[in-house]
């Protein structure tokens, strides 16, 4: 909270971050396809790659480049070329995109890999969902899993992850990530209101990930996670003990503070603060 507080004083992210969420609106009005799905019939190969000139058409023009506040993206000419190529599968592809029906991880897990170029960590993929679901408030514009992982790993007191997490499908894990972030970033007053792109701007200025990911130990994760809390606990509870036999409490009061540790993990710092001084 703390960070959140001081950042973007002069406010020239969330200035970038406005002007490309009006680009947006401008991209949903050419590509109309989340409100008619029919549209998508009218996608060109011109609009994916043009191949008398080598450049990319308009559609990816706008999701690489004139969206790139939105989250930006590392991408090869030649995965252009590819989906031009195979461009009825592509709007298959789009088609569950704009699904309404179709869960997160279920858009993530369709066949992206199909196309050469859009399989792995599917960055293209989920930038092209986020683009076509924005509106929903269920989705971010975060595409890469390590990265999701490495913000969930820093402003998570508790271990996070699900039983079986290391089992899960691509677009399952993706939808738990995204889940676990949206929740964090509306358990802070200060960053509730904030405009999702914004929030994430403001992860990757902070805490901004390694540039190679890091193998994460699962078992050694929680289990340090469950230590930290554990002795941060411990010496909550002495604290209170200390204080009661001081006469600064009475017992009930220690039942009080225990009980608002257990169930407001957010007033923690600030219960520690307070009965320090």
């Amino acid at each position: 909270m703390q960070r959140a507080m001081v950042f973007d004083r002069d406010e020239a992210i969330k200035r970038s971050v406005d002007v490309a969420l009006e680009k947006l609106r401008v991209f949903r009005e050419k590509y109309p396809f989340t409100e008619n799905p029919e549209a998508i019939e009218r996608l060109s190969p011109e609009d994916v790659f043009r191949r008398n000139t080598g450049e990319i058409g308009e559609f990816f023009r706008y999701i690489e480049y004139y969206l790139k506040p939105l989250g930006g993206l590392r991408t090869y000419p030649k995965v252009y070329l590819e989906i031009r190529e195979q461009i009825d599968l592509f709007k298959h592809l789009l088609y569950v995109v704009v699904d309404n029906k179709k869960s997160l991880a279920e858009k993530v897990d369709a066949p992206w890999s199909e196309i050469k170029g859009l399989g792995g960590d599917s960055h293209i993929a989920k930038k092209i969902i986020f683009c076509f679901n924005y509106e929903t408030g269920s989705v971010i514009p975060i595409f890469s899993t390590s990265h999701l992982e490495h913000f969930l790993n820093i402003i998570h007191e508790t271990p996070w992850r699900p039983i079986h997490y290391g089992g899960l499908s691509l677009g399952k894990k993706y939808e738990t990530l995204t889940e676990k972030l949206l929740k964090a970033k509306e358990s802070s007053q200060v960053t509730s209101p904030w405009e999702i792109t914004y929030f994430c701007r403001f992860l990757y200025e902070t805490y901004t990930p390694p540039k190679k990911p890091q193998k994460l130990n699962i078992k050694n994760s929680l289990k340090k996670a469950l230590t930290e809390q554990q002795e941060r606990y411990a010496r909550f509870m002495a604290l209170l003990k200390k204080l009661k036999e001081e006469g600064k409490i009475s017992a009930e009061q220690l039942r009080a503070y225990k009980d608002q540790w257990q169930k407001n993990p957010e007033i923690r710092q600030t219960l520690i603060d307070e009965l320090s001084n």
